[in-house]
């Protein structure tokens, strides 16, 4: 039994090859906007006011900071102008996080030792950032955002 290929057929063929691409399309835009809400701050305008005037008072501080993850510890480094451990940090607020969604955001609990801020945390494997914001002790906050990558 031989069956023709017509001109309704290859229609049919098309608007599901379409079809299928539409519907792909659309559930990975759905996931992309429902997994990342893409908000660095609330009101733009606002924290734009301020910036110049931010970023200059933390390059002032002349800190630098780095992460480092190993055996379930996280690793927090925060050296002076000197290059010496930074001796007037204030609290430290941070954020653990992928970069792509919230579902695993952690809260780290830093503790000072010798120099060096650390925090028990079970990270699972893939790219991960860092969030602080630190108010030095003479008031001027320190915002930085640090990836790191924990291995598998």
């Amino acid at each position: 039994m031989s069956s023709e290929f017509t001109g309704r057929r290859m229609l049919f063929v098309v608007v599901g090859a379409f079809g299928l691409i539409i519907a792909v399309n659309l559930y990975m835009a759905y996931r992309a906007v429902s997994t990342f809400p893409g908000l660095e701050v609330k009101n733009s305008y606002v924290a734009s006011q301020s910036f110049d005037k931010d970023r200059a008072a933390q390059q002032a501080l002349g800190w630098r900071a780095s992460t480092e993850y190993r055996d379930g510890v996280l690793t927090l480094n925060i050296l002076d102008k000197n290059g010496k451990p930074a001796m007037d940090v204030g609290r430290i607020n941070a954020l653990v996080a992928r970069p792509t969604h919230v579902r695993d955001d952690v809260v780290p609990e830093f503790q000072r030792r010798s120099g060096l801020y650390t925090a028990p945390l079970e990270l699972n494997p893939g790219k991960w950032e860092l969030r602080i914001k630190i108010k030095s002790l003479d008031g001027v906050d320190f915002k930085q955002r640090l990836d790191f990558f924990v291995k598998g």
